[in-house]
Parts: structure tokens; C-alpha cells; sequence
């Protein structure tokens, strides 16, 4: 019996040929814990793509980013990673509160290389992780289900120009985000952000925030 396929993709591969080579792949390239070379990968991400699913069932993908090792391995099972100050709407924490399940995909874009899993989230707001990372909101744990990587063909290289400047670190003082400026939120702003604005260039419309989104100011 298949761990990860169902009827639906036993049809494609049924309609496909290719129902042999997926059983193969299953047995030689799906695992169910993190070897050293997983971890090493893991550990060299500077970002990755985090689905998750929301109350009506409905499947989102969020990226998630911050400094290289920003991830970690727990165990030969479990990795760990922050929720960092976002827009508020704490959708992908919201969603795994209440759907745990989730999928990562770590992609290499220089090299090219990527590796996906599946697993169970959970969220404590007292984790002692958080005590290593500045100005991170929560700590997710995942308990890793199957991880396996996938072929790079279809990966266009790409090269990093810049870490964001949002990136939370120890001892320096994070920027505010610009969107906190727009006139419209002012008034509903976190107590944390109130009054911000007004020492970080002043407020903006919606209209120019827009703008300065588009030139790749925001």
C-alpha cells in the first residue's frame, strides 16, 4: 500500500506509463527522517515556500524568509522556524492552529537543487527556541512525515542581490515597514507601531505605497 499515492494519482500514472517507475521512486527516494546531507541543505536556506490550508479547506502558499540557518533541524525529525512580524493577518499560523498539515519546498536557485516534505505543524507560545531568534512572534515545530528531493530540471538559475534589510537581528534596530506608513491603517496599527510613521518619512496614501511598491522601494 502507497504512503503517498492515492487513486487519483495512480490514475495519471495508470494513463501515463509511467505507474512502475512512481512505485520505484516511492521506495527509493521517499524518507522519513532528515540525514546529515538533508540538514545541511535545510540549514543553508535563507527562505522557503510554506503551504498551508485555511478553515474552508482552501490550500495557500506563503514564502517565508530571514537569515541562512533561520531553519533548523530539531531532530532527525522535527525542524523549527520563527513567525516574524508580518501584516497582521497571521494566516499561515492561523492555519496551522487549526490544520496542522503542511508542505515545504527549499529550493538552491544558484546551484540548482530543491527538496520537499510533508508534515505536522505545531505552534507553543512559550517555546525556549524563542529565546534565539530577535523579535520573532512564534516558533513553529514540524514533525516531519516524508521529505524527499526532487529533480532540479525545471529550476531556472537565479542569483541573490540582497538580504532584506527586514530581516530581525541581534543588536540592530529592524527598519519599520513601509505599508505602516499608509495613512488608512494608522488608526489600527499594534500599540508597538503607533507613532512610527512620523520617524520614518511621514505618512503615505495608499496610492503611493503603490508606487513605491512598484519601483521596488516598499
Amino acid at each position: 500500500m502507497s504512503e503517498i499515492y492515492g487513486q487519483a494519482h495512480r490514475f495519471f500514472q495508470g494513463n501515463f506509463g509511467t505507474t512502475d517507475m512512481a512505485t520505484r521512486l516511492e521506495e527509493v527516494i521517499i524518507k522519513a527522517e532528515f540525514d546529515d546531507a538533508d540538514v545541511a541543505f535545510v540549514e543553508s536556506r535563507d527562505m522557503f515556500f510554506l503551504s498551508t490550508v485555511d478553515h474552508v479547506g482552501r490550500p495557500t502558499v506563503s514564502y517565508k524568509g530571514g537569515d541562512v540557518g533561520f531553519v533548523r533541524v530539531v531532530d532527525s525529525t522535527t525542524l523549527a522556524f520563527p513567525s516574524y512580524d508580518g501584516n497582521g493577518m497571521f494566516y499561515s499560523m492561523g492555519n496551522l492552529h487549526q490544520n496542522p498539515s503542511v508542505g515545504i519546498l527549499f529550493i538552491d536557485f544558484e546551484v540548482p537543487h530543491r527538496m520537499r516534505l510533508q508534515g505536522k505543524a505545531s505552534i507553543v507560545d512559550d517555546d525556549p527556541l524563542l529565546q534565539e531568534y530577535s523579535e520573532a512572534d512564534l516558533i513553529v515545530r514540524v514533525s516531519l512525515e516524508q521529505t524527499w528531493v526532487n529533480c532540479p530540471r525545471y529550476i531556472h538559475r537565479y542569483k541573490k542581490l540582497q538580504t532584506s534589510k527586514y530581516v530581525p537581528k541581534p543588536d540592530v534596530e529592524t527598519p519599520h515597514a513601509v505599508w505602516k506608513r499608509i495613512d488608512a491603517v494608522q488608526d489600527v496599527l499594534p500599540e508597538k507601531d503607533q507613532g512610527k510613521a512620523a520617524i520614518s518619512g511621514g505618512e503615505l496614501t495608499f496610492e503611493e505605497y503603490v508606487e513605491l511598491q512598484r519601483k521596488g522601494d516598499a
